[in-house]
């Protein structure tokens, strides 16, 4: 339920902020007194949430209803866990449009490059090819994703062969 709860916050954030007008929350507040009440004898735990200062934050301001009678309402109220919460929803906010203008503008580079990338290589059949490392292995890279996998087999085979020579002295040497 909480993951749920987070979520849904998160949401309604965002689509306060994509449509301003057209949304009416009156909830969505930057101060709450949080209790958290565990199971008490046949009631079962529950999390309050109310909007009042912080002198009033305790279970017998936030608590409503009252799950207990009168005489249990003292040793119920022990049980909770009452917080004060404050928050700035500004911050949630330009956070959130700063995270969601980095992958924007990550995704237009991406298929900048998706776009780019082949006209870059056009195979030019006067020019001779060069002999490096993926021309040996037989296979010649033509996308980005080609040369980053062949960097990574390149970098894997050295640090193979970096163990090799480092357990060889060390049996040498013992």
């Amino acid at each position: 339920k909480l993951g749920v709860s987070i979520i849904s916050n998160e949401s309604v954030t965002v689509c306060t902020l994509l449509f301003p007008g057209k949304t009416k929350i009156n909830n969505f507040e930057d101060v709450r007194c949080k209790c958290i009440c565990p199971p008490y004898r046949n009631i079962t735990g529950h999390i309050y949430n109310r909007n009042v200062s912080q002198k009033d934050c305790n279970c017998l301001h936030v608590v409503e209803p009252m799950p207990v009678p009168g005489h249990d309402v003292e040793a119920y109220c022990l049980l909770c866990e009452c917080k004060y919460e404050e928050r700035s929803s500004n911050t949630i906010k330009v956070t959130i449009i700063i995270y969601l203008s980095v992958v924007g503008a990550l995704l237009l580079y991406m298929l900048f490059l998706l776009l780019v990338d082949p006209l870059i290589r056009k195979h030019d059949p006067y020019t001779q090819p060069l002999h490096n490392e993926e021309d040996v292995d037989g296979a010649k890279a033509n996308t980005v994703l080609e040369r980053v996998e062949g960097a990574q087999q390149r970098w894997k085979k050295q640090v193979q062969e970096q163990r090799k020579t480092v357990f060889d002295r060390h049996k040498m040497l013992s």
